[in-house]
């Protein structure tokens, strides 16, 4: 891997902005609802989000200098008069709406009435919730924090959900949150966006469910591989124990493909681990980490009886 380095303080905002944009990415949207002391409401996303704490609830948004004059936007305005904002989670549906309110209107238009989006009274907060969001939080603000005064600063606020407001259709019959029916997008760098379909989403088992053997206890058939990854590797290093013998025997007595297309390979040993390690590889790729396990060490088993065989032949 050949690394371009760059120092920051060597780049022109823009260039930064460009290069951190792309890398720091996907960020999930706030599209954030205000209101000023004068009652006028403004809607505005933000793609320098996220959640930060759940005890207390606090998502954090940075509503940062532009770039190009180094002003402030009227979201930031709007929480320094009035301390209390709607965090409106975005889908699919609404991003092309979401899109077009981030164009920088006077501060007396409202940006629900531009991107042509509903506005609902919220139950705790002084600014109007969008119906079109299948989540809505409501938010008081615990801080503001300047991050300085240049073109590009942040402004991180610390927003304290008080109440959120969700669609049913997005639960299952458990009461649990279905993350696909969200369907929510995230930015990317320069016009470039992310959508969370079920197509794209995959689920990566927490190793605090239990205590992994590490990838440095894996035997050295498997951890020196050429075909597993890295990925490949950690997924079946995050077991406690690997398959016993009679499972290995078992798995080659259902699996005659395995003995058959090895003594096929027979004069080549390097095709038969790329065999066996490609099986595994695929398993894992469709979430079958036990067969994948079975896999790599009843090739490693049957390998030995090749070079065993083989051995003999020769004596």
């Amino acid at each position: 891997m050949k690394m371009k380095t760059l120092r920051t303080s060597d780049l022109s905002i823009v260039e930064l902005q460009s290069y951190l944009n792309h890398v720091v990415a996907p960020r999930p949207i706030a599209l954030v609802s205000t209101i000023d002391k004068a009652g006028n409401v403004n809607l505005s996303p933000f793609s320098f989000f996220n959640l930060f704490s759940v005890n207390p609830p606090v998502c954090v948004f940075s509503p940062s200098r532009r770039v190009k004059d180094n002003t402030t936007k009227h979201t930031l305005q709007n929480l320094q008069e009035v301390r209390e904002c709607v965090i409106n989670m975005v889908s699919y549906d609404m991003v092309q709406q979401t899109s077009l309110s981030s164009t920088e209107y006077p501060k007396e238009i409202n940006e629900f009435d531009k991107a042509g989006f509903t506005q609902l009274p919220s139950a705790y907060v002084k600014p109007p919730r969008v119906a079109e969001s299948l989540v809505q939080l409501e938010c008081i603000i615990r801080d503001i924090i300047s991050l300085g005064d240049g073109p590009g600063a942040g402004n991180l606020v610390l927003a304290e959900v008080i109440c959120l407001h969700m669609d049913e259709a997005i639960f299952d019959n458990d009461g649990k949150i279905m993350q696909e029916k969200l369907d929510l997008v995230a930015r990317m760098g320069g016009d470039l966006y992310a959508r969370a379909t079920a197509d794209n989403i995959f689920k990566v088992p927490k190793p605090l469910m239990q205590q992994g053997m590490g990838i440095d206890k894996l035997p050295g058939y498997i951890k020196n591989s050429t075909v597993l990854t890295g990925n490949d590797l950690a997924q079946l290093a995050n077991v406690t124990d690997m398959p016993g013998m009679d499972e290995i025997e078992n798995y080659l007595d259902t699996n005659p493909a395995i003995p058959e297309q090895m003594n096929y390979l027979r004069p080549h040993p390097d095709s038969r681990t790329s065999y066996i390690h490609q099986r595994s590889k695929t398993m894992l790729r469709n979430g079958k980490l036990e067969e994948a396990w079975l896999n790599l060490l009843a090739g490693a088993y049957y390998e030995e009886i090749i070079i065993n065989d083989l051995i003999n032949n020769q004596l």
